[in-house]
């Protein structure tokens, strides 16, 4: 039934309905700290149930296995000692102050990523509400959480959760959450989460020991892949559609990001994603679900639309092309990934116009093809960026391309995927240029923490100028606390700060009025080697890119100026100035002939 959850403790009046899907154990005790045990009885399909009265918010429990290890409830609401301590029980209730919301339409969205816990000092929920008042005068329209699927140990990118019901509790009780997401949508803005469903970390996850929640059929990077297909799959995959439903309608999330949808093996009909995705919609009829994916293999078919362009299953996905080819663009950079980028400004023509740069062609870096034809989308079904949490975070030091890469290039490639018609998305600290670092963090186990340490290091060896010696330890506490971000550097660089707010605010006037009304939007990028020039029919308007991305003029013939809106650097009828992006919306803009 959409209406209720099957997993975790159902508060009753008088009582407390404990639950656990366990068919590989034959026996399972419920230990209620302070109270006492009981034996739970087994009922058909492998679950274990036991109703306990006079159980109350607040009170502590775990699973005890026939072995007698005692287990956190895999739905706990929250760990208050970590994932390997008792679960407590939490009451589902909250005063919702922001009780009009009712979500923003896609085409209004500007996403800001963030981390928790690196995000503010403090690292916490309540601390993150502080800051939402800046958003808002940026002009951005949601907040992204990085996962906060409690995971081991008190700092942590969040990918290796293994409690998916469960807020991390380093960040703040699950009520603080709550008033997080209150507070951001009194300001307008919407707040997504990203969840991982494609593995458990590797501390922490006791489901196996009980329930066939792994594949032996299906691995990925991370290990063998989860049981969606196989015997018992129905209570895996009810396991991870609710948990999306739970997001989405207990802490009122207005859409979520799926990582690495491409890791997520199911030959089953329908695909694990597809019923996802339905379900989640129809759970959530009342107001807009933006689902959103990271997918590796760029498969255009999950994001297709139906007549009237709305998405049939998920709103949009994270496009890499746009950001390699910028990231090219403005840094030189064309080791790893990026050698497939190295003309990147025909790269970053496609995909602008066109959504992937890569279509089936093949990726020398991948060694074969990768992605499908995607000119038949819209725009906004891609997500732009020139930062985010891996491409910071998986270099060598988490180095910012600021720290040593020119102003006038950063600025440049912020004025084109600011004002694309794709959707765009900024990384924390990105609006006022911070040189802050955001590298992989972690805090396992010493065992633990020095195979990470060992994997880090041969991984990040294959980058040129990787020096051993100056390899940021992602163990160390050290790490972590030089990830914060200093906000006493948000009012010094007031020129970045501004000019951030000048693009969103171009944004909003300029171009989504005109992306509501779009569908399937004719788009074509101009064969010229040397400048970016793009155009896009959206409905009766016409919107036109030129871009020089190089420290050079170019001599070209120039589209009518008098309908530009933004001129970043110089332009006239017959040049085009090093770094220079110019920004046009007419019905009617003819090409100056020369």
């Amino acid at each position: 039934m959409e209406g209720s959850f099957t997993f975790g403790p159902e508060l009753k009046r008088n009582a407390v309905l404990f639950r656990l899907w366990a068919p590989l154990a034959e026996s399972v005790r419920l230990r209620i700290e302070t109270r006492g045990e009981w034996i739970m009885p087994a009922t058909e399909n492998g679950w274990k149930l036991i109703e306990v009265p006079d159980v109350k918010p607040g009170d502590r429990y775990s699973f005890i296995l026939p072995d007698g290890h005692a287990v956190p409830d895999p739905a706990s609401r929250y760990q208050p000692d970590d994932v390997h301590g008792p679960s407590e029980l939490i009451d589902p209730a909250f005063e919702w102050q922001t009780t009009s919301w009712r979500g923003r339409p896609w085409e209004e969205i500007v996403i800001y990523e963030l981390h928790v816990g690196a995000f503010t000092q403090a690292g916490t929920f309540r601390s993150a509400i502080e800051r939402l008042d800046h958003l808002q005068r940026l002009g951005v329209t949601a907040v992204q959480l990085m996962p906060l699927a409690d995971f081991r140990g008190l700092r942590g990118w969040g990918y290796d959760g293994v409690l998916p019901y469960a807020p991390d509790s380093s960040y703040g009780r699950p009520q603080e959450l709550k008033m997080f997401v209150d507070a951001a949508h009194a300001r307008g803005l919407c707040v997504f989460l990203d969840v991982v469903y494609n593995h458990f970390g590797p501390d922490g996850n006791y489901l196996p020991a009980y329930a066939q929640i792994f594949s032996e059929r299906h691995e990925n990077s991370w290990g063998p892949g989860l049981n969606f297909d196989g015997k018992g799959s129905r209570f895996v995959r009810d396991f991870v559609i609710e948990n999306a439903i739970y997001w989405l309608r207990e802490f009122r999330m207005d859409g979520l990001r799926l990582d690495a949808a491409h890791a997520i093996r199911d030959d089953s009909t329908p695909h694990i994603l597809t019923e996802l995705a339905d379900r989640a919609r129809r759970a959530i009829p009342e107001r807009p679900i933006h689902l959103i994916l990271e997918n590796e293999d760029n498969n255009a078919g999950l994001l297709a639309r139906d007549d009237a362009g709305r998405p049939l299953h998920f709103t949009a996905q994270w496009n890499d092309d746009i950001h390699h080819a910028l990231h090219v663009a403005a840094t030189g950079e064309t080791f790893g990934y990026y050698g497939d980028y190295a003309d990147c400004r025909a790269c970053l023509r496609r995909s602008l116009a066109e959504g992937f740069s890569f279509q089936g062609e093949p990726m020398a870096y991948r060694g074969g093809v990768r992605g499908s034809p995607s000119g038949h989308l819209p725009p906004t079904a891609f997500i732009s960026f020139i930062q985010n949490h891996d491409q910071i975070g998986n270099r060598a030091k988490g180095d910012r391309m600021l720290v040593s890469h020119p102003r006038e290039a950063m600025k440049a490639i912020a004025a084109i995927y600011l004002l694309a018609p794709e959707i765009p998305m900024l990384f924390m600290g990105e609006e006022w240029g911070s040189i802050d670092p955001f590298p992989f963090f972690c805090d396992f186990d010493e065992a633990l923490n020095d195979k990470v340490r060992i994997g880090r290091r041969q991984e990040l060896k294959r980058l040129p100028g990787f020096d051993d010696a100056d390899a940021l330890d992602p163990t160390l506490e050290a790490t972590f606390f030089g990830a914060k971000l200093d906000w006493s550097n948000a009012r010094q660089d007031e020129e970045i700060v501004d000019h951030y707010r000048r693009l969103i605010a171009l944004r909003q006037s300029q171009i989504i009025p005109i992306l509501g009304l779009a569908r399937n939007p004719a788009s074509i990028h101009h064969d010229d080697s040397r400048l970016v020039r793009v155009s896009w029919q959206l409905d009766q308007a016409i919107l036109c890119l030129t871009a020089n991305l190089s420290s050079e003029t170019i001599v070209t013939a120039m589209p009518d100026l008098d309908h530009a809106f933004l001129v970043l650097g110089s332009a006239s009828s017959d040049r085009i100035g090093p770094w220079s992006v110019v920004w046009q919306r007419s019905p009617d803009i003819t090409v100056r002939r020369q």
